[in-house]
């Protein structure tokens, strides 16, 4: 007996079977158990997603010689003879080949005569957006009043190009690309049926290359056992796929995290080495920094507990504004590997990019301090003078104890002067530049967030902040922030004021210089303050 392919051989044969499309599922089962059938369809989706198959279990469910339910018995001769091609009232039309209007006439008129054998003439039209404007209109007025014993299924991957006229007369389903988890699952159910050995890790390279089509992964695993010769092993998928394999991907995340370029460079040597895709390694790279981000703002919507366990420590250690840089850089870097002297320098430059634009963090090594030096000596000075000119005992009496306020460090106690030299960025800066120091022990630091900013309470931030604060101290240091009304100046307001009174000076600098004042005088002018800048 000939092989026949596992795509074809596991094609689903019943609503209880197909997997990934429960909510259309769910409505035709409905429809079918309560007799109120429409008399057409429209299927939409990618490829492989189960727009056909969907349509051969309608048609046996409709001539099942059991009757019409949504559970055919699949061994009665309409239900063989639907599953094998041979019934001769369901009939498949491809659109591709069959566009003009004579072969929807001829069709058309076809219909009009009772099925030979079955209940219903089931007409399915596969990619009906490729036939002709004459065509469709043709087919308008039988599919809105077609003969009792026609059924309508219209499928597409492209609904866009179907005239509204159309639309309007079918029952729309969309069917959804199928989750990874989903393709996996069945992949696995398939081998165990089959007796083919086969390592999990090599299901999702498999999964992830299908795309969300469950027949292209059924396709990729006939390739695979044949490529691992009756086994399924992670690394001759890879080989296969040549996708980039998660090792190199989780190295170039550890030298990232780590600062370590030579580390990040040795891994793209390697993978040169092995002539893996530098496209692929990008974009693997870019949806890794996707689903991190997905762990710092909905881990709920990662579905795999190993995924999330795994992708944890790089959330926890990667700045959420960083993660959106450096998601553009790797999909800015793969559209730019076309331009560069060759890929293997094109994704060298992206990973130095990458490194390039990362924040710096304590702990970075002396070369970049020295380098980043004077970037608080240029930002600075407008903030911290007010601070040094400012009564720290004034917060210190407002908000501490005295006992407390003795045990205190006089100068760290100027919580102003403290945000300005931690080394933060991003949210976590900005909640430090609103809160007022509300009170500090020798284990906790407890500050004064306003009502207004409360939205600034984000768990990422908040942990930045007290690891900063601890290895600021050297000790463990519990963090404690009340949401209520400020007592004090904060870092931002200070900053703001300075702001202000900077534009203020400049402004009055401005309308007070003698030639600004006779030309304002000769020109009968005005001077347009926004656009004064103080330097």
């Amino acid at each position: 007996m000939s092989y026949q392919v596992l795509a074809r051989k596991w094609r689903p044969k019943s609503f209880a079977t197909l997997v990934g499309q429960e909510h259309v599922v769910r409505a035709l089962t409905h429809a079918l158990d309560q007799n109120r059938l429409h008399h057409a369809y429209l299927f939409t989706g990618t490829r492989g997603v189960g727009k056909t198959t969907l349509a051969r279990i309608m048609a046996k469910a409709l001539n099942c010689e059991a009757g019409v339910s949504s559970t055919p018995c699949g061994v009665c001769s309409a239900c063989t003879a639907i599953d094998t091609g041979r019934f001769v009232d369901y009939i498949e039309l491809d659109a591709a080949s069959n566009r003009g209007v004579d072969d929807m006439t001829q069709l058309l008129e076809r219909a009009t005569y009772a099925p030979t054998i079955g209940r219903y003439k089931v007409y399915v039209i596969d990619e009906v957006h490729q036939l002709s404007g004459h065509a469709f209109n043709a087919m308008l007025k039988t599919l809105e009043e077609p003969p009792e014993h026609v059924k309508f299924i219209l499928a597409t991957t492209d609904p866009q190009k179907i005239p509204v006229t159309v639309l309007s007369r079918c029952l729309q389903f969309n069917l959804k690309q199928m989750p990874l988890t989903h393709i996996v699952d069945h992949l696995s159910r398939v081998l165990e049926a089959e007796g083919v050995a086969f390592e999990p890790a090599a299901l999702r390279h498999l999964a992830k290359g299908a795309a969300g089509s469950m027949r292209d992964a059924l396709s990729l695993l006939d390739q695979a056992i044949a490529h691992g010769a009756g086994k399924v092993e992670d690394e001759g998928v890879r080989a296969m796929l040549g996708t980039v394999g998660d090792e190199h991907l989780f190295a170039l995340l550890d030298g990232l995290v780590a600062q370590d370029v030579p580390a990040m460079i040795e891994v793209a040597k390697l993978m040169d080495a092995r002539s893996l895709s530098f496209d692929g390694g990008l974009q693997e790279l870019a949806t890794l920094f996707h689903r991190i981000a997905l762990i710092q703002f909905a881990p709920e919507a990662l579905l795999d507990e190993a995924e999330r366990s795994r992708l944890a420590p790089y959330a926890q250690a990667l700045d959420a504004e960083y993660l959106q840089l450096a998601y553009q850089i790797a999909i800015h870097g793969r559209d730019e590997l076309s331009l560069a002297p060759d890929d293997y320098a094109g994704f060298v430059m992206t990973l130095l990019r990458l490194h390039a634009f990362r924040p710096e963090r304590a702990g970075a090594t002396k070369v970049t301090a020295r380098a980043a030096a004077p970037a608080p000596t240029r930002q600075s000075p407008p903030v911290r003078p007010p601070a040094a000119v400012s009564p720290a005992p004034t917060l210190a009496t407002a908000a501490v104890p005295a006992p407390v306020a003795a045990a205190a460090a006089p100068v760290e106690e100027d919580w102003h002067a403290l945000v300005a030299d931690l080394p933060l960025t991003g949210m976590a800066k900005q909640l430090a530049q609103h809160c007022e120091l509300s009170e500090r022990t020798e284990s906790a630091i407890r500050l004064r967030l306003s009502p207004v900013h409360k939205h600034l309470l984000g768990k990422p931030q908040q942990d930045k902040l007290q690891a900063e604060l601890q290895t600021r101290y050297g000790r463990p240091l519990r963090l404690e922030i009340d949401v209520a009304e400020i007592a004090t100046e904060t870092p931002a307001a200070r900053s703001r004021n300075a702001q202000r009174e900077r534009q203020e000076r400049a402004i009055a600098s401005i309308e007070q210089d003698p030639f600004v004042r006779d030309v304002v005088d000769l020109f009968d002018a005005s001077i347009d303050e926004s656009t004064i800048k103080p330097v």
